[in-house]
């Protein structure tokens, strides 16, 4: 297999774990602290209304359910995290995947907490930075939260694509 298609599918696997660690880490502070979870149920549905041509919503909670939203939703969320992790080798180097550090993972992690402060929340009817939520700040911290565990993710997945290129090379 070449280079290129050995850090591909790397980039993949890594954006696949980091998600899932995303989500275990939002599941233990839900345990451990009662953090709602993310609704991805809701980005489903903005998802499903945009072939109608609905792409901001006044309130999306308040928008008519649409059918397999959720599933729709949970396969957007890993999509995402696939094509964030796309994005940062293509950014780093896929030699990072080799070599993983910390820091372009853990940048990379808490700037994309920028996508959904200022498109997914103002499309939700949210506002910027989930401005029109009852508590902003409470919000915005759960993403930034969500972000950055997202980046130690990335971190510690790459840690792993690395060893396994390490042993297949």
């Amino acid at each position: 297999m070449s280079t290129e298609a050995t850090y591909f599918l790397g980039a993949i696997a890594v954006g696949l774990g980091a998600t899932l660690f995303m989500d275990v880490v939002a599941l233990l502070l839900k345990r451990a602290f009662s953090i709602p979870l993310a609704n991805y149920c809701l980005v489903g549905r903005w998802l499903r209304y945009m072939p109608e041509g609905t792409f901001v919503h006044a309130s999306i909670a308040a928008a008519s359910q649409k059918r397999s939203e959720c599933a729709v939703g949970w396969i957007a969320h890993y999509v995402i995290g696939t094509v964030y992790a796309l994005v940062l080798v293509a950014l780093v180097s896929g030699s990072w995947l080799a070599r993983p550090t910390l820091w372009p993972a853990m940048l990379f992690g808490i700037g994309s907490v920028l996508v959904p402060y200022l498109i997914m929340q103002p499309s939700f009817g949210l506002g910027i930075a989930a401005s029109r939520t009852s508590q902003p700040t409470q919000a915005r911290l759960r993403s930034l939260m969500a972000h950055t565990a997202f980046g130690v993710g990335l971190y510690l997945c790459a840690v792993g694509v690395s060893y396994v290129l390490r042993i297949h090379a």
